[in-house]
């Protein structure tokens, strides 16, 4: 990526029990392979600056754990306060994307990435999909595929309830980095752009 092309990458998060952090921090570690600057914010305590940071983003990488079939309370209370930004338009134009984590394959994941895309488009945002097929869907695959769990909004993570952050699958956090490079190039690629149309 060219020093001159370094859009801002931030990725707002709860977890309930870690396993979500794993896969933010994953999320961070991707988009910073590109050269991209990225800030983490965990959205239960987000402070003045943190929202600045947000509105100054190119993109916003959403993420939360999987509960009762939607994202947790507490990153339903930042939508909820986020909604200052919907009434301005603020982060109107920038790119989105998502990733969770509940205990069960399925877990009702598709119902929390639909949430951040539906978030998404309130606040006039460009969703960027997960871009990877399906792993470890043939005689011959494996579940250490790239997006083993066969999701296409965002990344999706397993991680059994009575085991800790530790336990979140290898393959789950290769695809959470995967999404993180994938925001930020696409992020890049719409920074280059405004700058060329406003030349």
């Amino acid at each position: 990526m060219s020093s001159s092309v370094r859009p801002r990458v931030a990725v707002a998060f709860h977890s309930g029990y870690g396993h979500t952090a794993v896969l933010a921090e994953a999320v961070v570690r991707g988009a910073a392979s590109t050269g991209a600057d990225v800030v983490s914010i965990a959205v239960d305590a987000v402070s003045d600056e943190q929202w600045e940071q947000l509105d100054a983003a190119d993109a916003i990488v959403f993420g939360a754990p999987t509960y009762m079939g939607t994202a947790s309370a507490a990153f339903h209370a930042f939508a909820e306060e986020s909604s200052k930004r919907w009434y301005t338009q603020t982060w109107a134009g920038k790119l989105a994307a998502g990733f969770t984590n509940s205990g069960a394959k399925a877990g009702d994941k598709s119902s929390t990435l639909d949430y951040f895309v539906t978030m998404a488009a309130q606040h006039g945002m460009h969703w960027v999909s997960l871009g990877v097929q399906p792993g470890w869907n043939t005689t011959t695959a494996s579940e250490n595929d790239l997006n083993r769990l066969g999701y296409f909004a965002g990344a999706a993570a397993q991680t059994p309830i009575d085991a800790g952050p530790e336990a979140v699958h290898k393959a789950d956090i290769a695809t959470a980095e995967h999404l993180g490079a994938r925001v930020a190039r696409e992020a890049a690629v719409f920074v280059a752009g405004r700058a060329a149309l406003a030349a």
